[in-house]
């Protein structure tokens, strides 16, 4: 593999016009592409097959009046409470969404309360007439029934006396039909009393099963509105999103502040912001810094822009193919950047190096094409292997994400490995200072350099951080395990979900609507449950009704259920919604412990009552992802690990080195997982990442976590450890050459690392918060990983083992194919070259 990549790299140094404009060429055609066909992003993270998804389906077909997303508009009054100008604007302000097109209904928070309202009272009222009407009854059945004696009483007489029937009925007649009357009377009289007595119970159960709900608080100072649209909330373009919030906005002109939840507000349609771009700023900084010029530095920068330009383009150009979640391209733009930066500088400062002591250009960019490029190649297919395995849970959103990713790092690397060398080509000697020439010149004119050169190595190979590390390899090693131990506890009690409202900016319009309504309304308004019904056939509206009441009575027997609430039953009566309002807000372990108990009582409410119920919406939705992303962690990682063993074992022909390299990963994982825990769930330094409200972790960032920071984790084992490989290989012993590869790759893998954690950490403050999350578990990941792990761990344990490192059994190692990924054939190379240039005498 050296051998073809160290041809490569000479074919795209002599030919680098052809190469750069082939790369122009699929710059303009993707960025042509994506711009012509690419679609709307969306968060839509529901799974097909799931009961959420099944319900869904279903309630469209059987209720499409209570299908598409809904969302949620909290209007706050001017000091004083709501006057009847401030109620008109917000009823206005309702009534015009509903003539936007894709709005299907509005629910008018200030009606429907007053409803709920009226409904107390009327069953007060409905009380006291029944009452009334029922003691008229019992006053007219009274009199029915003196009446009845008296009757009674005189045709008694009349026969004793011996009158004939006729004479009876003569006297009598006039009075039994009247009493006829009064008892058919009564009768009515009763079956209305029943009737409404019926309704006014069906009134009650209605109360009783709503009164955990207000839709104006109490205290008069909010007011939440619904809001139905025609699709699903993820299906709504940022046009539409910007024309709900401006419509609500205008009851600013009544002194109201209206305030959209996080489902209208999010806006996915920008990749870049400031803090981005303050990311990449410090990782331009240490380049520079690094490599001393502008024109070094900047070459690492324009290729992973070139590069994800590139793989993020044929992102977008798929998305009208695809239903791609926004996280996707961002994603892949995060590890664009750092491993197309880091892929490129490896194979750069191999060129800076070798062009100093002497070496040729076009035969340094070929060399550094076949050794860095090599070491390049192999942790790009790491990463790829560890992102493309995401499509093995069988999850769409996240298969479309990790190809996206896997895509782009692949693109990172053919970059490195044509583009680079082709630029190298063109920049010539300008990629080192001309001060560094000079010196390197007068160095190089110096007569015995070569062996002073290697004494200096050899010495600065025992100094530095290398050389602390191996002199107290135990304590390095005891030092590494213990603070990764210690950062790792809180990753215990490790909670999953995906964002609501409460995770948003504090300052944002998404958060201020949450903050408000939970205050107000209480949590659990923010992500109500939604439970459909079947029911069986042939009920009339009575009996559909009281079953509604069954079921709403039986949902509310759950824990932490404030509210159960029919809202909808189809045409036939076979189909009833009902809004289920938990105690805590969507994200809440008490949510989803609700979600848990109303499934397991499926079977409990189906016999009593013979419904079926299954459950659909946002928040179940949600829980569900999280839970199917939590049950595909276990095999994921088998696979990731398996695989990369593989190819670690290909690398390095040893046994060790890729179990040291794997345990080392599950150090640094576990770890990440634990400061992701103690900030984001428990909020500690909740100041400085801007977390107000602590809560549940991202459902799916685990996964993406182990993918990607396996890959880079694999990235900078192969970058340290192919050093110390390629030492041995050339000579030294094993513990030598843990000195003399640490060395060598040290300053490029630390300024790699920090390049990477700079990009990483420029997410952390993102504008979409499903992104901050990721990007601080990345860069804390990264950093963790390469200093503790790579840099510390690794080479303690490498030196206290010695020559065992680089053990493998005689029957594997003839099996194994050779990828020289420490250039030893182009080592090869070089000296037959050198003896056939030399003069026969």
């Amino acid at each position: 593999m050296a051998l073809l990549l160290y041809r490569l790299g000479k074919f795209s140094y002599r030919r680098r016009w052809l190469v750069i404009s082939l790369w122009l060429a699929v710059l303009v055609a993707v960025g042509g592409s994506a711009a012509a066909f690419h679609g709307a992003l969306s968060n839509n993270f529901q799974i097909p097959g799931t009961e959420t998804q099944r319900i869904a389906d279903k309630l469209r077909q059987d209720l499409p009046s209570a299908s598409g997303g809904s969302a949620s508009i909290v209007f706050e009054a001017p000091a004083g409470g709501f006057t009847a100008e401030s109620r008109a604007a917000v009823t206005d302000a309702l009534k015009k969404l509903e003539t936007v097109p894709d709005v299907k209904a509005t629910v008018d928070p200030f009606a429907t309360q007053d409803q709920v309202d009226q409904g107390a009272a009327a069953i007060t009222v409905g009380e006291q007439q029944i009452t009334a009407n029922q003691a008229r009854l019992d006053a007219s059945r009274s009199q029915l029934e003196a009446g009845k004696a008296q009757v009674a009483a005189a045709e008694q007489q009349l026969t004793a006396a011996g009158a004939p029937a006729d004479v009876v009925e003569a006297q009598l007649g006039q009075q039994k039909a009247a009493l006829a009357q009064g008892q058919a009377q009564l009768d009515a009289g009763t079956q209305e009393l029943e009737a409404a007595r019926a309704k006014l119970e069906l009134g009650k159960r209605q109360a009783e099963a709503s009164s955990g709900l207000r839709f104006v608080s109490s205290d008069g100072q909010a007011a939440v509105a619904q809001v139905q649209f025609n699709s699903s909330i993820n299906g709504l373009s940022p046009d539409v999103r910007q024309q709900v919030q401006d419509i609500a906005h205008e009851t600013s002109a009544a002194g109201v502040t209206a305030l959209a939840s996080k489902e209208i507000t999010e806006d996915i349609s920008e990749l870049f912001g400031a803090a981005e771009v303050i990311g990449v700023a410090v990782a331009a900084l240490v380049l520079i810094l690094m490599l001393g010029t502008l024109i070094a530095a900047g070459l690492p920068l324009l290729m992973a822009i070139i590069g994800v330009g590139v793989g993020v383009g044929i992102t977008f150009a798929l998305s009208g193919m695809f239903e791609m979640s926004s996280i996707s391209p961002m994603l892949a733009l995060m590890l664009g950047l750092a491993v197309g930066i880091d892929y490129s500088l490896f194979i750069v400062n191999r060129h800076r190096t070798q062009l100093r002591s002497g070496m040729d250009p076009e035969e340094s960019v070929a060399r550094a094409t076949g050794t860095s490029g090599n070491a390049v190649l192999f942790a790009g297919l790491t990463v790829i292997i560890a992102l493309a395995a995401l499509v093995v849970p069988g999850l769409p959103f996240l298969s479309v994400m990790g190809l996206a990713a896997a895509g782009t790092v692949a693109v990172a690397v053919l970059v490195a490995l044509t583009l680079t060398p082709a630029m190298l080509s063109l920049i010539g000697r300008r990629i080192i200072s001309k001060r560094a020439w000079a010196r390197a010149e007068t160095h190089n004119a110096e007569a015995g350099h070569e062996a002073a050169d290697k004494a200096r190595d050899e010495a600065r190979s025992a100094r530095g951080w290398g050389g602390l590390v191996t002199r107290h390899p135990v304590v390095a090693l005891a030092a590494g395990v213990l603070l990764l131990g210690v950062l790792a506890l809180p990753a215990a009690q490790l909670q999953l979900a995906l964002p609501d409202g409460g995770s948003e900016p504090v300052g944002s319009e998404a958060y201020r609507a949450y903050d408000l309504t939970a205050r107000s309304f209480g949590e659990g308004v923010t992500g109500p449950i939604v439970v459909v019904g079947e029911f069986p056939e042939g009920l009339d509206e009575t009996e559909a009704q009281s079953l509604q009441y069954d079921v709403a009575d039986l949902i509310r027997g759950v824990d932490n259920v404030v509210a159960a609430v029919p809202v909808a039953l189809s045409e036939d009566r076979r189909t009833a919604v009902f809004q289920v309002i938990p105690e805590e807000g969507p994200a809440k372990a008490g949510t989803v412990q609700v979600v848990s108990e109303l499934r397991d009582r499926g079977a409990e409410i189906q016999s009593e009552t013979g419904v079926t119920i299954g459950l659909t919406g946002q928040t179940a939705g949600n829980i569900d992802v999280s839970t199917k992303l939590g049950e595909a962690l276990p095999p994921y990682l088998a696979i990731v690990v398996g695989l990369s063993l593989i190819l670690l074992l290909l690398v390095f022909r040893s046994v060790v080195v890729p179990l040291l390299a794997t345990g080392g990963f599950l150090l640094s994982l576990a770890a990440s997982f634990g400061l992701v825990v103690a900030v984001y769930q428990w909020g500690w330094l909740g100041g400085v990442f801007d977390v107000a409200n602590p809560g549940a972790v991202l459902s799916f960032l685990p996964i993406i976590l182990i993918g990607v920071l396996f890959g880079l984790a694999m990235d900078y084992q192969v970058f340290i450890a192919s050093g110390m490989r390629e030492a041995y290989m050339h000579g030294a012993s094993a513990k030598h050459a843990v000195r003399i590869g640490f060395s060598h790759a040290a300053a490029v893998v630390a300024a790699a690392a920090i390049i990477m954690v700079s990009v990483f950490a420029g997410f952390i403050f993102s504008h979409l918060t499903m992104v901050r999350p990721l990007g601080f578990a990345m860069a804390f990941g990264v950093l963790l990983d390469a200093f503790v792990v790579r840099m510390t761990i690794v080479p303690a344990v490498m030196y206290l083992l010695g020559g065992r490192t680089w053990w493998l059994p005689r029957w594997l190692d003839r099996i194994l194919p050779d990828v020289d990924v420490e250039g030893a054939k182009l080592e090869r190379l070089q000296s037959g070259q050198n003896k056939v240039s030399q003069p026969v005498h």
